[in-house]
């Protein structure tokens, strides 16, 4: 039994059955087999972090879509591979949205939410804009949200018919966030960076 993460080797690759079997209490996310540590998210992040779930979840009371914060298991396959042992990618992202029912199980999400949104600490910055813009553009995430706390804006990513992103000009303090993902949803900027 794995009960701290010093028993693990840093450098080996891992699948979501080994995942399953630890049990420390660190935060960690599998990226294509290699284990991330997560840092403990500053209270800045946590407070934006659930201005934003308010905003979204009350858009959403009434529709099929469910929004989800941290700690939340999002495994994405490769193609067909549903298997544990076959899934090497385990991410938390910060907020989801996901609009299919059949992707929820007891354990998070299996496949890609429709939305994704990272918020950027001192510690995460290069994850959130290189490796996780990757995997989501891969996996088919259809909007790559990533907020930056000391710029109080939004740079959304939307996926293209050629399953590329292509961003859209940032959203900043005191804009109004729409999305053709959740039509309807509209997020005052000004509300989700008060503190």
């Amino acid at each position: 039994m794995i009960t701290s993460l010093s028993q693990l080797d840093l450098n080996k690759s891992y699948t979501y059955a080994d995942y399953l079997l630890w049990q420390f209490e660190e935060r960690v996310e599998l990226i294509k087999g290699k284990i991330l540590q997560m840092a403990a998210p500053s209270r800045a992040h946590q407070q934006v972090t659930t201005n934003l779930i308010l905003a979204i979840g009350n858009a959403l009371r009434h529709s099929p879509c469910k929004v989800y914060p941290a700690p939340f298991d999002v495994r994405l396959p490769h193609f067909s591979q549903k298997k544990n042992k076959d899934i090497v990618t385990v991410v938390q992202p910060d907020i989801c949205v996901i609009c299919d029912p059949a992707k929820l199980d007891d354990r998070g999400c299996i496949g890609a939410p429709d939305i994704v949104i990272e918020i950027l600490s001192p510690g995460n910055s290069r994850r959130e804009m290189k490796d996780k813009f990757s995997i989501y553009e891969e996996s088919g995430v259809l909007e790559y949200w990533i907020l930056s706390l000391s710029q109080k804006a939004i740079q959304v990513f939307r996926l293209n018919e050629q399953g590329k992103y292509y961003g859209t000009q940032p959203f900043v303090e005191g804009d109004n966030l729409t999305t053709p993902v959740l039509p309807g949803i509209n997020i005052l900027l000004s509300d989700v960076f008060v503190d």
